[in-house]
């Protein structure tokens, strides 16, 4: 089951697959884990692949829903699993395949579309609990991913982390999800989607996500949503029921080259105002329909991507400042204090 979407790349617009997601059915056969304190560190070869395969393989689960099957990744001994939402969505119940054969019924305990996380309990203890690192890994580090793509149970792929802090360009009029990634060239397929990315140290680095497909004209280009934010997430779930995320109240649109043309500006760069939510941040803030957004921060805002990305990386209660060049062609700066993002709110 995959999800298409547009995604722009070298100023072109190519099909892209939203996410590594589940794929169709086939007849092919306590506390929350302590975060790894180490600093990670730019290591590991080809030679580590085979520990850390065998070390962490009994940590990946295979996740079967009516519509396909994705991965999960055990976060407590007493049966908690985290995976993507998109793997469970519309799915109350699913089926958990665990490395040793037992397959176990699981329920949808709570989910996030915004980072497109979710966790499933099944009535399974002492179970194996991968260590997470919280930590951002290093550029040029290994990359192992494990799970089951094409409904290939305990798969694993290798390669290294490609690049961070990445945004699927062309993305956020349909998911705010793709943002701030880890990137990678260790294979990704359908249904790898809500297994393990993992480093030479068989600590897990990130829940994988997504991929862009060769026909774009890719080689080996996947993402995973890092572990830090899977951590700060799953808390969240498993003692609120819901996550919190920053809110500026506006809804952020690529500029279009007549909007450029017709504005005098020099290029694309930048993010229009399309809409505010009337009582909300931006427009408390002095924000209206038809402002542009050049940076926050400081840092620019080339997509509306960006700009979401941004606000991943803050929290309800901070405050962030604007460049913005106005209606009227002028350009100044906007303090917006962001809230936590109303339930109704994409």
């Amino acid at each position: 089951m995959l999800s298409p979407t547009k995604a722009v790349a070298a100023g072109l617009l190519i099909p892209l697959l939203v996410a590594a997601c589940t794929t169709a059915p086939t007849t092919a056969p306590a506390p929350g884990p302590a975060p790894s304190t180490a600093a990670p560190a730019p290591s590991g070869s080809l030679a580590d692949v085979p520990p850390v395969s065998a070390q962490l393989l009994p940590s990946v689960v295979k996740i079967l829903t009516e519509g396909g099957n994705g991965s999960g990744v055990i976060y407590t001994g007493d049966g908690l699993i985290l995976t993507n939402e998109h793997v469970v969505r519309g799915s109350p119940t699913v089926q958990v395949g665990f490395a040793d054969g037992q397959r176990h019924a699981g329920t949808v305990r709570a989910v996030d579309v915004v980072t497109d996380l979710a966790i499933v309990q099944v009535e399974r203890r002492d179970l194996p609990v991968p260590r997470f690192q919280p930590e951002l890994p290093v550029i040029g580090e290994l990359a192992i991913a494990i799970g089951s793509p094409l409904g290939f149970e305990n798969s694993v792929t290798a390669g290294v982390v490609s690049g961070l802090h990445r945004e699927i360009p062309g993305t956020a009029a349909e998911t705010q999800a793709l943002v701030d990634l880890i990137q990678t060239d260790a294979a990704i397929s359908p249904g790898n989607s809500g297994g393990a990315l993992v480093n030479a140290r068989g600590e897990v680095i990130g829940i994988n996500e997504a991929y862009i497909p060769p026909q774009a004209g890719a080689v080996s280009i996947g993402f995973a949503i890092p572990a830090a934010t899977a951590i700060d997430v799953a808390e969240q779930l498993r003692t609120s029921g819901r996550a919190r995320h920053a809110f500026a109240g506006l809804e952020p649109t690529q500029i279009s080259p007549q909007i450029a043309a017709q504005l005098g500006l020099p290029g694309t760069d930048g993010v229009i105002v399309a809409a505010t939510v009337p009582g909300g941040p931006a427009a408390i803030a002095g924000l209206r329909p038809g402002d542009l957004i050049l940076a926050v921060d400081g840092e620019p805002t080339r997509r509306p991507e960006d700009f979401i990305g941004a606000l991943r990386r803050r929290a309800p209660g901070d405050t962030i400042t604007l460049s913005i060049h106005g209606l009227d062609g002028q350009q100044r700066s906007a303090q917006v204090t962001l809230t936590d993002r109303p339930a109704f709110s994409r």
